[in-house]
């Protein structure tokens, strides 16, 4: 197309007259649409797209027989002895492993597959759901790679975490939206597009879950995950505290939620991909001024999508992924979720063992799921939530927060795609205040406690006398920084983040001495990590 391309395309369709736009604006010759950058994201995994399958297997967990959860113990072939962090034994009781298949209460034929591992240290201890984003990936990427009981040898066995989350709480994964993982669904209906379908479903199993576990549905609740779970987690907690409020099925003892690395208020997001990039010198000045004429644009699709509805926010995904595809351009072989370290040809991290441990046969049949083959992360679900991406989450975030459920923020210096850089720029003669990151929206956000936590010391978070991070806290609010992590901040800091859990679900995170208040440049400190 000629000048503009993709921005006046989005733009006309809206019947929007799109003024002033530079001649030199055009969609970069690299651009990709949807379902090509879903695929090249996933493939950059050395995972296969693929989607679910649309029929159900007759076998395992599969056998209903008219109850709405179905769920077994298990126990994984290939898993070592409990030994070193394990739990004194390896039978199923020991173990306190269990997954199972929920069919969705409103759907039309809808499966949600979870796993469910007991802590290792009390049954007392709080129970804590895990989101892995995409949207559409699975979460046994947290389950194998970052915070789950166990990680993958080359040879298809598994070796115990000894920072896996559930050494201090009981872990539930679910493979969610519908699509993802071991979930699926013979009706495409049952395809969720915007946050209330995953809310209202992720709601329905808690309620179904506790109903199958009592014993723990009096415990402490939190909701935790990482990049686009920064959309799942403010609306699942917001179902859950309206369902509390009306006394609505099970009560759900929800203290606090947790978003690491995530994608809630894009609008303020967005433009932090080229400060970012350019304060970690993976562009240049020239770059950024070109780059950044798009911002006008972005801003504008995102304020439309927030008014207008579906077609105003595909457009503004398609306008805003120009900002960040050019940034992806200029800087070259980048990985992007942790810019210390290179893409090796197609492939930024190698996650292909967990394709091949859970598509093997003994496996599936552990786990009861029959012949359904794994779906790591799924282009349609991806594809199906493009007019969810635009949206701002954080609207209903002051709520849930003012009415003391706590909240937790947290980032991994070296990430791009979601990173922690805020654009809060204030000259104060020749120095340069830009307040940490991910954290402009957690700053900006409007609540009672505004103003005392944006005035707040920043404290070094401490994990075995050495500093992990930098934390921000007032009230219920709290921003970690994360040291020498990338996106995923469990799989990099596996200590920190087990520390980090640790303390904030029992309310000490704020523990250490303050630093030093008061502007700083602090461009070496603050930004030698990302």
């Amino acid at each position: 197309m000629g000048s503009l391309s993709l921005v006046l395309a989005s733009l006309l369709v809206l019947s929007i007259t799109a003024a002033a736009i530079p001649d030199d604006l055009r969609l970069p010759s690299n651009a990709r649409f949807p379902k090509a950058q879903a695929e090249k994201l996933i493939r950059e995994l050395n995972l296969f797209p693929r989607d679910a399958s649309t029929h159900a297997s007759p076998d395992g967990l599969l056998e209903y027989a008219g109850k709405r959860i179905v769920e077994k113990s298990f126990v994984f072939p290939g898993l070592a002895a409990a030994g070193d962090g394990g739990v004194g034994g390896d039978t199923v009781e020991d173990l306190g492993h269990h997954a199972g298949y929920y069919r969705l209460a409103h759907s039309h034929d809808a499966r949600m597959f979870y796993f469910f591992f007991e802590s290792r240290n009390s049954k007392k201890d709080p129970v804590v759901i895990w989101l892995t984003g995409g949207p559409g990936c699975s979460s046994e990427l947290a389950i194998f790679y970052e915070n789950g009981p166990f990680s993958i040898a080359n040879n298809m066995s598994l070796q115990w975490n000894n920072y896996g989350w559930d050494k201090i709480s009981n872990l539930i994964y679910v493979d969610q939206p519908i699509g993802t993982g071991f979930s699926f669904s013979s009706d495409k209906r049952d395809t969720r597009h915007d946050e209330k379908g995953v809310g209202d479903d992720l709601y329905d199993f808690l309620q179904a879950f506790f109903a199958e576990h009592p014993d723990y549905a009096k415990n402490d609740f939190y909701i935790t995950g990482e990049s686009y779970a920064g959309h799942y987690i403010p609306s699942f907690a917001s179902r859950i505290h309206q369902g509390n409020k009306v006394n609505e099925g099970i009560h759900i003892n929800l203290k606090g939620f947790a978003i690491g690395n995530g994608l809630t208020n894009p609008a303020i997001q967005y433009q932090s991909y080229t400060d970012y990039a350019l304060e970690m010198k993976i562009i240049k000045e020239a770059d950024h001024k070109r780059i950044n004429k798009y911002l006008p644009a972005c801003e504008l699709a995102i304020k439309l999508c927030g008014t207008s509805g579906k077609a105003s926010c595909l457009a503004s995904y398609l306008v805003c992924n120009t900002i960040y595809s050019s940034v992806i351009a200029a800087a070259g072989d980048v990985n992007y979720y942790d810019i210390r370290k290179p893409c090796e040809g197609r492939l930024c991290y190698d996650f292909s063992n967990m394709e091949k441990f859970l598509n093997q046969k003994s496996v599936r049949n552990a786990l009861g799921v029959g012949d359904i083959e794994f779906v790591a992360c799924s282009p349609t679900v991806y594809q199906a939530l493009l007019t969810d991406f635009m949206r701002n989450l954080e609207v209903g975030i002051p709520t849930l927060i003012e009415d003391g459920i706590k909240l937790l923020v947290y980032a991994g210096e070296y990430d791009l795609i979601c990173n922690w850089l805020a654009i809060v720029a204030i000259y104060s003669y020749t120095r340069l205040l830009i307040r940490p990151g991910n954290s402009r929206w957690v700053h900006s956000m409007e609540w009672s406690g505004q103003q005392e936590f944006v005035s707040s010391p920043t404290k070094p978070f401490v994990v075995d006398g050495a500093e992990a991070g930098l934390l921000t806290t007032h009230g219920p609010l709290s921003f970690l920084k994360v040291h020498d992590a990338g996106h995923l901040v469990p799989m990099d800091q596996p200590k920190a983040a087990l520390e980090m859990l640790r303390r904030w679900t029992q309310g000490s995170l704020s523990g250490g001495p303050s630093l030093e208040a008061g502007p700083t440049t602090e461009t070496g400190d603050l930004f030698s990590g990302m």
